[in-house]
Order: structure tokens, then sequence, then C-alpha cells
């Protein structure tokens, strides 16, 4: 393992009941990235994390993750990993303070009043200390979550969607945390299916049932999909959207609102498509976009074949 990669797995291959949930699975993430990980409920991005942490044994595969190998090392690779998992999963009858005190006798560390002092304050917490876990909404929940997860100070973050059910404040700020951390040389890998917090990552790697279908810097993907699109805007749209699928060169069509945005890779063909539906419907407005992280990750998710089937 390169001295600069902090996660660098190949072949990574879990299976359940018989059914391929992680198909021969590679990632390489760079010390201080933040690393998203996209993919359709089902995906596999929650089996291949915990496999990532130590927390599961793949099936196959090798690799190291801080240096230490990935099946050999997983107890020593769980004590310098912080993992945020979807649901959470502190103590509700206690208070913020007695949860980041737990967790810090837990690790056995050493400083612990000043590490949860240090943690309530980087978090916005300290004001909050003495009331009960139970009692936080989901953005408070989220950070206390997040300092339990940095109180042993971790060299990797693992966050398994972070930030579902909670509001957009939170969320930035959550953010804002997270590029915190990066500039302090903390890895991140993270899980999500927002796009705005997608682009907000270094690299994406996207997985469908079991199977990278991409991963590269988030820059770079729009052109790497290669995808056309325009924008048809207006109301009624039934019918534009009846022609639009229906056009030769067209792979998807996907709504947005008072909005239509057709793309495909042929993008004469698809230029034709909007051309001819302003002809018919001469309502609506037509104009050529890039594609963005939502019609990538559509389009992503239609070429993708369930793991079910």
């Amino acid at each position: 393992m390169s001295d600069a990669l902090v996660i660098d797995v190949a072949g990574l291959t879990k299976s359940y009941g018989g059914r391929r949930v992680v198909d021969n699975f590679d990632l390489q993430v760079p010390r201080g990235a933040i690393y998203g990980f996209l993919g359709p409920n089902g995906s596999g991005k929650t089996t291949t994390i915990r496999m990532v942490c130590g927390l599961l044994k793949p099936e196959s595969g090798a690799g190291s993750v801080l240096g230490l190998d990935v099946i050999a090392d997983s107890l020593r690779i769980k004590e310098r990993v912080g993992y945020m998992t979807q649901k959470f999963s502190l103590y509700e009858d206690l208070s913020i303070r007695e949860n980041l005190e737990f967790i810090a006798r837990l690790y056995g560390l050493d400083r612990r009043v000043a590490r949860v002092d240090q943690a309530l304050i980087d978090l916005g917490l300290a004001e909050r200390q003495a009331q009960l876990a139970g009692k936080l909404s989901g953005g408070w929940k989220q950070r206390l979550a997040l300092a339990a997860c940095m109180i042993h100070e971790p060299e990797l973050l693992l966050l398994d969607e972070p930030t579902a059910g909670v509001d957009p404040k939170a969320r930035r700020d959550f953010w804002d945390q997270i590029r915190r951390y990066s500039a302090q040389g903390v890895t991140t890998l993270v899980s999500t299916h927002y796009m705005d917090e997608a682009v907000q990552c270094d690299s994406i790697a996207y997985i469908a049932y079991g199977k990278k279908l991409l991963d590269a810097p988030t820059a770079e993907i729009p052109k790497k999909i290669g995808l056309a699109c325009w924008r048809i805007a207006g109301r009624p749209l039934q019918q534009a959207q009846k022609l639009l699928e229906a056009a030769p060169g067209v792979e998807l069509v996907a709504r947005f609102g008072a909005e239509i945005h057709v793309c495909g890779h042929d993008g004469a063909a698809i230029e034709r498509a909007a051309i001819q539906v302003k002809r018919e419907q001469p309502h609506v407005e037509i104009e050529r976009i890039e594609a963005g992280f939502e019609e990538i990750f559509i389009y992503l998710m239609a070429e993708s074949r369930d793991n079910f089937q």
C-alpha cells in the first residue's frame, strides 16, 4: 500500500443467501480525501463500508486500510476508524455528555474529561451537554453521533447515509465540519443519496447492485459519462414526454417539476428530439444544458441490473 492511500482494497466480495451483494469491489482512497460513495438502496454500500472497517469479513479479496491488512488486522483497524451508522445508535436515556464519556471509557482513552470537553466544543454541543440524547432533534443527534465517532481521534471516518432525515441547515453544518476534519488530515468515506452533497466530495465511487460502475474525481465525471442533455420547459408536458420517450437515440427522460431533461450519448439525436418537440408543441421552451449529477445518477441506475433478478 502506498503511504498516500488510506484505503487500498481489491476484489472484495460478499454474499448473503446465495446472492452476491458486493461483487469484486476495488477502491483506493487517498489520505485526507472526502470520498463519496453513491448507489441505490440495496446496492451493497453498507456491506462494503463494514468490510472496510473490519466489522465484516469478505469471502474473497484483499488489501489494506490505514496500512493494516483488511482481514488479518480487522481488530486493529476498528480501533483507528470512526464509523457512523445510518441509525442513531447511542443511549437515548443518557445525556450528551454521558454518552461521550461512556464512549471514551470504551476506547480506554486518557484525558477523558478534556477529550469530551473538546468534542462538545467542536460540534457545538457544550450548551446542550446535559440534555438527554433521546430528546434531541435529528440534526443534534447527528452532531452527537459524529462527536462520538471522533472522540478517539480516528484517521479514517466512515459515514453511512449520515444526513438522512435532517434539515438542510443541519446538513450544511455537518459538511462544514467534515471539511474541517479533512483539512486536519482525516480521510472520509461517505455514502449519500443527495446530489448536492455528492458534488462536495473530491471523488465519487458509484456502486449498483454489488458492482462498481464508476470511480473518478468528481469534476471529471460529467465528461467521463458523456451525456448530451436538453431542457424542455413549460406546461403541459405530458405529450412532450411521450414524444421524447419514443424518439431515437434518447436514453433518459427525467421530469423535474415543470421541466423535462432529455439525455443520451448521441448529441445530434437528442437535439433533433428536442427540436421536434418544439415543432409539435410551440408553447414549450428548449435549451441545451450540461448533464448534472442528478441526470448521471438516474442514468446509471437505469443501466444497472438488480441482483435480486
